[in-house]
């Protein structure tokens, strides 16, 4: 379950424990973070909206609505040439690495993961902007191509590495490629130009005997027999009110190959439904997600915003059986211990 940060601090405040410590006090069975470029945009958190950072890719971030968006995109309007004598920051591929250290310290019984993503598409596109990166596969394939094949090497050198190094459960992966209405572009094109760079990004786990999970926000359903067939196993964050994501039916069709993660609606349900309503609805996915057994990873479909109830954050939980006594109980035992209190994340100054 990922919070926003202030929904994070939030909670914090109840529980009376350090932020960092939510996600434990709350029961997340998963612990992982970011490796990549995703560290970027949701490592790295600002105070006020305004406030900036350039990353080690070149990318220039700025907080707007509690977020981290792009502001500037270093290949942006550049000629082909340009773009091409790009450098991917391999020179820091340890210090990303190094991220890892807390988290696989502070693991305890819990499943590991590590997140190589972006991967192909949605790597290049925070370099060169959306609008380039359509231009560039429509009408140089061949920029775009070469593009995305030394995005995912990044991935691919990076994960190789990590599943080296860690004793990691599952070897997680993303690229957004998909909309809240459909596909960004159609899916032949992705076939022709994403599939093949992000199946090697695949086989950096496969070959390493980990489950690949891939993470999609939208309507991305008319390729997920795509991705099952290059080595998908878990599937998230499924939103559920995307055409042809209802996480109902994609398990119908597809439960027998998948381990689906996410379901429950963070734009519509999470925020604005009732205390009951959020209850409902999560033991209604949970039934009918496990119907037959296992096969799915209760998580909400994506980030939990600010805006959240916090008696509706607790429903969902207690629709899972954890029950806010018992969240409360374990806030008070990591408060009962100094070394968890006062030890911290790794930072790095991008």
């Amino acid at each position: 379950m990922w919070f926003h940060p202030d929904t994070a601090r939030r909670l914090a405040g109840r529980l009376e424990i350090p932020a960092r410590l939510v996600a434990e006090a709350m029961g997340n069975d998963v612990r992982q973070t970011w490796v990549s470029n995703n560290y970027a945009m949701e490592g790295v958190v600002h105070a006020r909206d305004g406030e900036e950072h350039l990353d080690w890719w070149g990318i220039r971030w700025r907080r707007q609505h509690g977020f981290n968006q792009i502001a500037g995109f270093p290949l942006a309007g550049a000629p082909r040439e340009q773009v091409l004598a790009y450098d991917f920051p391999g020179e820091r591929l340890e210090d990303l690495l190094a991220l890892m250290d807390p988290v696989v310290r502070d693991r305890g019984e819990s499943f590991l993961g590590c997140d190589v993503s972006p991967c192909v598409f949605e790597m290049y596109w925070r370099l060169r902007g959306m609008e380039d990166t359509l231009l560039d596969m429509a009408a140089d394939p061949e920029l775009a191509g070469e593009m995305f094949r030394r995005s995912a090497d990044f991935s691919i050198e990076l994960g190789g590495r990590a599943c080296e190094r860690f004793p990691l459960d599952w070897f997680w992966t993303g690229d957004d490629v998909a909309g809240q209405r459909g596909m960004l572009f159609s899916p032949a094109c992705w076939r022709a130009l994403v599939r093949p760079h992000l199946q090697r990004v695949f086989a950096a786990g496969k070959l390493r005997g980990l489950p690949v999970a891939y993470h999609c926000c939208g309507a991305l359903r008319p390729i997920i027999p795509d991705l099952i067939e290059i080595g998908m196993d878990i599937l998230n964050p499924v939103q559920s009110n995307c055409p042809g994501m209802d996480p109902l039916e994609l398990k119908r069709e597809y439960g027998r190959h998948l381990t689906f993660m996410g379901g429950v609606d963070t734009q519509h349900l999470l925020p604005r439904g009732s205390a009951e309503q959020v209850r409902r609805a999560t033991a209604r996915l949970l039934e009918g997600m496990t119907g037959g057994g296992g096969g799915y990873i209760l998580a909400a479909s994506h980030t939990i915003s600010p805006e959240t109830p916090d008696e509706n954050i607790f429903a969902m939980y207690e629709a899972a059986g954890i029950t806010r006594e018992e969240i409360f109980d374990r806030a008070a035992a990591l408060r009962s211990d100094p070394d968890i209190m006062q030890s911290g994340p790794k930072e790095i100054q991008l």
